[in-house]
């Protein structure tokens, strides 16, 4: 259950003791390696399959045997193993010794299948489970809950680079566009602003509507985390500038997006209802975070920051804008914006 990958193959080889992981997207699908294999055929219904690798290569029905032929294997074995729930994996055997397998040892696998398939179904759930906990929480989230950070509640405060940023523009394009360009326009957006969060060492909280909600752990190192944050939102203004560039030819609309950052101490964990929890941050540093982005809006500028932000990531194209009040924060900030960047709008 992964929101790329379809199959994932693990290869164990006796020559070097190493295993090697491939992992696979939904394509394969439709790929002719696959509908030309005996592997479909076994999760389709079959049980089982042995095809000794003896004769002439043209013989041999699927081509993957003769590459198995090629690099000296003798006899090949492929077992069905189903699942409680339905789901069928499968696993296979070869050997490279003269004759084959024995009717001993094929007897002897074929006795280990129902404890093989537990074994791989029970691997199965635990990489589903931290599959999609990573993918609808976030990495460091998923690792925590996976801990047992499970409590309501159950909060800790930190020292974080905040980031917001949305997209400009994007209730008109809503109305403009089809359903199915919006979602891509959405997904692209997302893509390249979340890979680049993580990339770098961030997480990506929350997609709000068109929104992104990240940070970068300070605790350790609030100039690393606030540099980090602040070369990630350029890369992101790049990003989009080569991502326009065909949409542009194209005569599509444009993506331009505007980020707030601040530095800040923020609640991390646990919060919402006995029913449905959420794991993300709030505090004062998130709302003024939010309160920077709206600035940016008005402004029409790409990225801003807070003062506190600016003091520890220092950089030559930050400039000061003056005091600015933001809404719903108590004292007037002093708010810095970074320079030689196209405008949003």
């Amino acid at each position: 259950m992964h929101p790329e990958v379809f199959v994932r193959n693990f290869e164990w080889r006796t020559s070097d003791q190493a295993v090697t992981r491939i992992e696979r997207d939904y394509s394969v699908r439709g790929s002719a390696m696959y509908l030309n294999s005996r592997v479909k055929l076994i999760h389709d219904s079959e049980a089982a399959y042995r095809r000794r690798l003896v004769g002439p290569a043209e013989d041999l029905e699927f081509p993957v045997l003769r590459e198995f032929q090629a690099d000296g294997h003798s006899d090949y074995l492929l077992l069905n193993l189903r699942h409680c729930g339905g789901a069928v994996n499968f696993i296979s055997f070869l050997t490279d010794r003269p004759g084959g397998f024995s009717t001993a040892e094929l007897a002897l696998l074929h006795d280990l299948l129902p404890l093989l398939a537990l074994r791989v179904e029970l691997f199965s759930a635990q990489e589903s489970t931290r599959t999609l906990l990573t993918t609808y929480l976030g990495r460091e989230p998923a690792r925590r809950v996976l801990a047992g950070a499970v409590r309501r509640n159950q909060v800790e405060s930190i020292r974080a680079a905040v980031w917001f940023s949305d997209l400009r523009g994007f209730t008109l394009l809503s109305d403009r566009l089809p359903a199915a360009e919006v979602i891509a326009l959405l997904d692209e957006y997302f893509e390249l602003v979340g890979g680049l969060i993580e990339q770098r060492g961030g997480e990506v909280l929350k997609f709000l509507g068109d929104g992104v909600l990240g940070m970068f752990d300070a605790s350790r190192d609030e100039g690393r985390a606030c540099a980090t944050a602040l070369a990630t939102a350029l890369a992101v203004e790049q990003g989009l500038t080569r991502a326009n560039a065909p949409r542009r030819a194209e005569g599509r609309p444009l993506i331009r997006c505007a980020t707030g950052l601040h530095l800040g101490d923020v609640q991390y964990g646990n919060i919402g209802s006995r029913e449905r929890l959420d794991f993300t941050v709030i505090g004062p540093a998130v709302n003024e975070a939010s309160r920077v982005l709206s600035l940016a809006k008005e402004l029409d500028l790409p990225v801003l920051t807070t003062a506190a932000f600016a003091a520890r990531a220092p950089h030559s194209r930050l400039e000061s804008l003056g005091v600015h009040e933001l809404r719903g924060v108590s004292e007037a900030q002093e708010i810095y914006a970074l320079t030689e960047m196209e405008p949003v709008g």
